[in-house]
């Protein structure tokens, strides 16, 4: 009752306001349990998707979500509870991430459908980044559930970092066939496996949604990004400071 309210009134709004376009909701089920793994590109896409779905689908959002400070923190945290969202705390990486596998194998054995984003993290300038193994491969090959590839498009051009106010515009939703992995099924232990797995939804994922590929995690990526950001603030320092130390020269040559 309180998702079907959630829905109307924030889905409902999103639909209204964005229009979003979609492709291929004929490859979700009517019922029955299926993983959504789809790309990441921004916040809201955790509000797109479920936005244009029949019906909910349970993603595992990290614990700031629930309990970050402010009015826009208590409208965040009540959109997640109201549409079931699971709060997962990944203060502890390795615990974190068997939390979120046991609760995707919870999902799924309700007969409902998991959303996961198996990059891990948002892509930090819109391409697509390698596939964590661990989530989406342990969750479908423990279950033999099958995977639906999803493509978000657009919903970073919404609202950039540092942007407050979110630009009107269309994004767009494709989603695929469901892959089977079901042969598989209780291998989920094997690390060859799991890595084969990722990969072939991250290629079906690629070709709906146009990206280039980055064979590498988005984490590190995030990390090149910040060294690199760092190493051109320090480099601007040392050169306004040397042209400082060039300018006190001259004025007392001038002397």
């Amino acid at each position: 009752m309180i998702y079907g309210a959630m829905k109307f009134s924030i889905g409902g709004s999103l639909k209204l306001a964005f229009r979003p376009w979609v492709e291929g909701l004929e490859n979700i089920p009517a019922e029955g349990p299926a993983i959504l793994a789809s790309n990441h590109l921004s916040f809201s896409d955790s509000f797109f998707l479920p936005a244009v779905l029949d019906r909910k689908v349970t993603f595992i959002a990290k614990a700031e979500y629930f309990t970050s400070p402010g009015v826009k923190g208590k409208l965040t945290a009540a959109f997640f509870k109201g549409v079931g969202q699971l709060p997962v705390d990944r203060s502890g990486a390795r615990g974190a991430g068997e939390a979120a596998i046991k609760s995707g194998i919870d999902v799924i054995e309700r007969g409902e459908l998991f959303g996961i984003y198996p990059e891990g993290t948002r892509s930090p300038d819109g391409r697509l980044y390698r596939g964590k193994p661990g989530g989406l491969a342990r969750v479908a090959l423990a279950t033999g559930a099958p995977v639906i590839p999803v493509a978000m498009i657009d919903t970073e051009k919404i609202q950039p970092p540092g942007k407050v106010v979110p630009k009107l515009m269309r994004p767009g939703i494709r989603i695929g066939k469901p892959l089977d992995f079901s042969r598989y099924q209780g291998m989920d232990s094997d690390r060859f496996i799991l890595r084969s797995v990722t990969d072939e939804v991250m290629y079906e994922i690629m070709k709906l949604s146009g990206q280039e590929y980055v064979d590498i995690y988005a984490t590190a990526a995030k990390r090149q990004i910040a060294d690199a950001e760092k190493a051109e603030k320090a480099a601007k320092a040392a050169a306004e400071k040397n042209a400082e130390k060039h300018a006190d020269k001259n004025d007392k040559a001038a002397e």
